[in-house]
């Protein structure tokens, strides 16, 4: 082999290389690839996953594939997840899992993996709640720290950053009884883009529910929002997760959001 057919050989190869381990890339105007992951406890996964992918491609050029767990434990487990390569051919993750009690790390491990990757990601409601190791792994992934929730009454929704991608052209709004999130920790890499006030028999509660993160060089966009079906069918939350996600990917513009903001 001459010099130079060893040189192309050997940049051919490192170029395979690395793009091999790069998350999938829609090409302009071909539908995006989402992976919903959903499970666990305490909500109606068996609707809500019907109704986030109804409700996303009805509003994007995108295509949703469920990976749902029926386990309505805080231990539920996604078998997907065991893999290296777990979201290897999808754009795009949407993490609607209630597993505070899965602690193995290397299966956290894993799944972090895929995002540190480069992976874009949509994590919603209990995903906050999820994966509790002990460490700030997930913290640092979703770009808030949570604790706990306050009773469900309505919330008042407040954009706070109107310029943002994500929440131009949306309107404030008040949600039917939901749970409101604590933020122990909002980290500098996450941007707040909306605040809930929830009114109490003493005084209220005021945190942020909507939120874009930076992770590594990935984007993360993730709301607090979302435990009734009412909830998750309402067009106002839709709109909201379609931006969310369409903005993680880089990809929020006319050839993949199909509506205007309701």
């Amino acid at each position: 082999m001459t010099r130079t057919l060893a040189f192309r050989w050997f940049s051919l190869t490192l170029i395979g290389l690395v793009f091999s381990g790069q998350p999938a890339r829609a090409a302009d105007g071909q539908p995006l690839k989402a992976l919903l992951v959903a499970g666990g406890c305490c909500h109606d996964y068996a609707k809500q996953k019907d109704l986030l992918k109804q409700g996303l491609e009805a509003r994007a050029n995108v295509e949703v594939t469920i990976v749902y767990s029926p386990d309505t434990t805080t231990k539920a487990r996604f078998d997907i997840y065991e893999n290296p390569d777990w979201a290897k051919g999808y754009d795009v993750v949407i993490h609607d899992e209630c597993t505070s009690q899965v602690t193995d790390m290397p299966y956290v491990r894993n799944i972090l993996n895929a995002h540190k990757s480069g992976v874009p990601a949509v994590n919603l409601h209990c995903a906050m709640h999820s994966y509790r190791v002990g460490t700030n792994d997930w913290f640092e992934f979703v770009g808030i720290q949570s604790a706990k929730h306050g009773p469900q009454l309505p919330i008042g929704i407040t954009f706070v950053e109107k310029e943002h991608p994500i929440t131009r052209g949306l309107a404030d709004w008040t949600t039917i009884n939901e749970e409101l999130y604590n933020n122990v920790k909002v980290l500098d890499s996450a941007t707040p883009l909306a605040r809930g006030k929830q009114k109490l028999e003493k005084g209220e509660s005021d945190f942020v529910v909507a939120w874009a993160n930076q992770y590594g060089k990935t984007r993360v966009f993730s709301t607090t929002i979302g435990h009734n079906n009412d909830t998750v069918a309402d067009p106002r939350y839709l709109d909201l997760v379609t931006r969310g996600l369409l903005w993680s990917c880089d990809k929020l513009d006319g050839d993949y959001l199909k509506v205007k903001a309701q």
